[in-house]
């Protein structure tokens, strides 16, 4: 017996099989392009990315013959919504979270006392969130809203075109700015205010519901078989905690992807007066009982991948030919010792405490002599430090972090894990499954099944620790040191930018 886990990002999705016992029994991923119609316009074709998860749904299905899939779960992106017929058809592609369009329903929103909307939402009004670009489509496409039947986020859209019922998770639907948080369901204070009809939205359920079976037509297309249970995920983020083991207050999921995001769980919706300063959100966990807040950096990973697309084009062809990974040969170049370089890591639009969309980064310090993996690691540098001005923001709001799950495609680098323990001057641990994300959606699909008692239960199987990193106390002096010229940074681009 099998579980999925399917998991739709930002550039690119995966589909993981485990046995029940924990055994990985095959990994596919695919990668797809941002679509740009204009420079400040973030769009992904969703009929692309549906037909990318299908592909590797087909890619991992042979490897659990000998223990057929009993249900799968979908984890995704959190604010990406994609317009759906009634009869299960896209209609159009979604927008990303870092579109600049929706700026009038955030001014809109803003409007409203941010107290009374944080107490209701969990949120502080952005641009990021899904439903300002709602709100942009219902305004500037009106013949495409009024087609849609319901629009959807990534991980209900999967289940939904697999054959479930058309609901949204807790998580999915407070990233749209429009979930009442403790009501558990849509505001109708806000839809009201702002003009949104109910029936565009999926009915909201909590994460582990079954709900439904996969279509015949959708299982013999993908080699699956025809009573496999369809589990409602969660957001991205909420899985990759679930699937990295943080389930308890005190714990935070640290995750190294396209985006970087820093996610501490708790066990009571705290005050909204301590998180609106520094602009941070509360959102339910995929598991009951639990909260969650996020602290990103929409550069994140992303960062790294554009010095390999733009710098290191011969490197990246050299690796393919020889099946390395290419951010191996990269990030051996890297000194051992701190740098000079201060990066401002604002190359994509701020999540907390800025939410900018009009941003612009900053590299400083380089000379001459500055090698190729000082570079680098700058970058690197950089970004972390982006997180450690965060841990004190969220230590202001009441939040502690006494243990981290290292999680994600870059949590493989020891070289990036230690240089992040030695800035934050805490250890990091990393699960033998990096993936953390994918493997949380397979853990609810085996929790909404009834396939583990417990997360407790289900954690005990399915996640194990690789290692330990340790920071050294010399180089975290050398880096307290820059990390307090880190700050000026900002204030120096903003004056810059004037």
């Amino acid at each position: 017996m099998s579980l999925l886990g399917i998991d739709v990002g930002t550039t690119g999705c995966k589909v993981l099989a485990i046995r029940v016992d924990g055994t990985v029994l095959g990994m596919a991923q695919r990668e797809y392009d941002i679509v740009r119609p204009r420079p400040d316009w973030a769009e992904l074709d969703s009929r692309h990315v549906w037909e990318q998860v299908q592909d590797c749904i087909r890619e991992v299905v042979p490897f659990t013959q000998p223990d057929p899939v009993t249900a799968l779960a979908v984890s995704s992106m959190g604010e990406a919504m994609t317009p759906v017929s009634r009869d299960r058809v896209i209609l159009g592609n979604c927008l990303m979270g870092f579109d600049a369009r929706g700026s009038e329903a955030t001014t809109t929103l803003a409007s409203l006392d941010p107290l009374l909307f944080f107490e209701r939402s969990g949120n502080v009004v952005a641009n990021s969130y899904g439903g300002c670009k709602l709100i942009w489509r219902r305004d500037h496409q009106p013949e495409l809203f009024e087609q849609t039947d319901r629009f959807f986020g990534w991980a209900d859209l999967v289940a939904y075109l697999l054959g479930g019922e058309p609901v949204m998770e807790y998580s999915l639907a407070n990233r749209t700015l429009f979930l009442d948080l403790r009501q558990r369901d849509w505001s109708d204070e806000t839809l009201a205010f702002i003009g949104m009809p109910r029936e565009k939205l999926p009915r909201v359920v909590p994460s582990g519901t079954i709900t439904g079976t996969i279509s015949r037509a959708a299982a013999d297309n993908l080699g699956l078989p025809r009573d496999v249970q369809i589990v409602l995920g969660a957001h991205d983020q909420c899985a990759n905690a679930t699937g990295s083991g943080v389930i308890r207050p005190g714990m935070a999921a640290y995750g190294l992807g396209t985006y970087i995001t820093i996610a501490p769980v708790y066990d009571a919706i705290p005050p909204a007066a301590p998180m609106i300063e520094p602009r941070l959100n509360v959102e339910h966990h995929a598991l009951p009982g639990l909260y969650i807040s996020f602290y990103y950096n929409l550069t994140g990973g992303a960062l790294l991948k554009w010095f390999r697309d733009t710098f290191a084009r011969a490197e990246r062809a050299e690796a393919e030919a020889a099946g390395r990974d290419v951010y191996d040969l990269l990030l051996a170049d890297m000194p051992a010792d701190p740098t000079n370089l201060m990066v401002l890591p604002h190359f994509a639009p701020t999540g907390p405490p800025y939410f900018q969309d009009d941003v612009t980064g900053l590299i400083a310090g380089l000379t001459l002599n500055t090698s190729r993996g000082e570079f680098i690691k700058g970058l690197l540098e950089g970004v972390t430090y982006y997180f450690r001005d965060g841990l004190d923001r969220l230590a202001q709001a009441g939040i502690t972090i006494d243990e981290f799950r290292m999680t994600g495609g870059g949590a493989r680098s020891d070289q990036w894990l230690q240089i992040k323990a030695d800035i934050l001057g805490k250890p990091l641990t990393r699960p033998r499954v990096t993936e953390a994300t994918a493997l949380g959606a397979a853990m609810l699909a085996g929790l909404g099944t009834g396939v583990y008692a417990s997360a407790a239960d289900a954690i005990q199987t399915l996640v194990q620790i690789d290692r330990v990193f340790e920071p050294d106390a010399q180089r975290h002096a050398l880096y307290e040191e820059r990390f307090s010229r880190y700050g000026q940074l900002y204030p120096f681009m903003e004056q810059l930018r004037q």
